[in-house]
């Protein structure tokens, strides 16, 4: 007996070190990973929601890609949410009962887009109102993983925003080729009612936020006292002026606005090569498994290289790498004895490894500027900016896909916006010297 106790604690340790990354092990802990789990789980309706619009609503690639930036605006006022949750507290709680929101408000959007939505309005509706209730509950568990982060080292830090993402990853993974075999057997419509169960896990998982209610004299307090959002904001705008932060910021928007080809691609891969719904979700499911790769590598050989490093040498080889898509479009893959879809998934297994090694130093980046007392606000404020340009990377994607003509059977000059859209990935290059060399935190201190 007095063996098998060490052999236990060595074993948890092991748990520890390997699995949470270092991490403690706590009810919130988990929570907030089950909440970051189920954001991934939610891609199981990715691909149907995709044939959705193109399909039965019978949407053009610039329209889709359209749609697709304005659903995403949720994502742009995340600080919105933020505030709103930190001066308006419920029932004496300002986490767990937005939590319960979000995930009731995202339960009921899916069973509507699966019985009632039949037109582009609506669709555009639906989906605004589903991005929005995975954008608050995400504003909440940032907020909780950027305090963690903020007291701890740089490598920690990393290890925590791996460990989330990371679960987010292997929530994706999980369904998706699920996502791809599904939709070969049942609707789209049954799809969306299925994922409406997976927003109900966020609220049920809220009790296990860590979280005191605030001051019992709260009814007592002047207004100001009650909803500081005037001097909030502005300890937050005196922050974000700095230089420290904004030339960062401002870089990052720049990389992160060039358009992209996603909606174009989408429809040439299905019209064009004619891949099918399971066959795109094993795409789903090789990316997948490469983010985490991805995730793995940075964790293990990257997580202290500078940012102005790292983020340099990605953006030159990630436009290098994407570059090959250009042998898929012209087909010349064809040409030295590579099938289209083996092609298609070797590309797309690069392509995601190096995406992920390029995305986990913007998350620990965006965490490490934040100072002291307003982390939260401060990083939703980051991630929203950081969302606009996805935005922004879409809406400008959408014209130039409308620009060149490239339509559901015309895809003559899809080359060129492939060309275009990687090329425009250089653009903030000669500004690399706005990123900190080194740790901010240590450049602070």
């Amino acid at each position: 007996m007095t063996v098998a106790f060490p052999r236990l604690s060595q074993i948890k340790d092991t748990f520890v070190d390997t699995l949470l990354l270092g991490n403690k092990s706590t009810p919130e802990l988990w929570g907030i990973l089950t909440v970051y789990f189920v954001q991934g789980i939610l891609g199981l309706a990715r691909l149907a929601t995709s044939f959705f619009l193109k399909e039965d609503l019978g949407l053009n690639p610039a329209q889709m890609s359209a749609l697709t930036g304005i659903a995403a605006l949720p994502w742009v006022i995340k600080p919105v949410f933020g505030f709103i949750s930190d001066s308006l507290p419920i029932f004496g709680y300002r986490r767990r009962p937005y939590l319960i929101l979000s995930g009731l408000l995202g339960s009921v959007v899916w069973i509507i887009l699966g019985t009632i939505v039949d037109d582009p309005w609506s669709a555009t509706v639906s989906l605004l109102l589903i991005s929005l209730s995975v954008a608050i509950s995400d504003v909440i568990v940032d907020s909780l993983v950027v305090e963690r982060a903020r007291k701890e080292s740089l490598g920690k830090a990393g290890s925590l925003q791996s460990l989330t993402w990371g679960t987010s990853t292997l929530g994706g993974l999980i369904t998706a080729y699920l996502s791809g075999w599904l939709l070969k057997h049942l609707s789209n419509q049954t799809i969306f009612v299925i994922t409406a169960v997976f927003p109900l896990i966020v609220a049920m998982v809220a009790g296990l936020i860590t979280e005191k209610s605030v001051d019992q004299n709260y009814a007592n307090k002047t207004a100001s006292e009650k909803f500081p959002i005037k001097q909030h904001s502005q300890k937050v705008w005196k922050a974000f002026k700095q230089k420290s932060i904004l030339f960062p910021v401002v870089f990052i928007f720049i990389w992160q606005a060039t358009p992209n080809a996603d909606s174009a691609f989408f429809f040439f891969t299905t019209n064009e090569l004619g891949f099918g719904p399971e066959f795109l979700g094993l795409v789903r499911l090789v990316t997948s498994v490469a983010a985490l790769v991805g995730i793995g590598l940075y964790q293990k050989f990257l997580k202290t290289v500078s940012f102005r490093r790292i983020l340099g040498f990605s953006i030159v080889i990630s436009s290098g790498l994407g570059m090959t898509m250009l042998l898929l479009v012209t087909h010349a893959n064809r040409v030295i004895g590579i099938n289209d879809r083996w092609f298609s998934l070797g590309d797309s297994l690069i392509l995601t490894v190096m995406g992920e090694i390029t995305f986990m130093p913007i998350l620990v980046l965006s965490a490490r500027l934040c100072p002291k007392g307003i982390e939260a606000t401060l990083f939703a404020l980051l991630m929203s900016i950081l969302n606009l340009s996805g935005l922004i990377s879409h809406e400008l994607g959408a014209l130039l896909t409308q620009w060149l003509r490239v339509t559901q059977t015309n895809f003559d000059n899809l080359w060129i916006l492939v060309i275009i859209t990687n090329l425009s990935t250089l653009l903030p290059l000669p500004f690399l010297g706005w990123l900190p060399a080194t740790d901010p935190q240590t450049e602070e201190l």
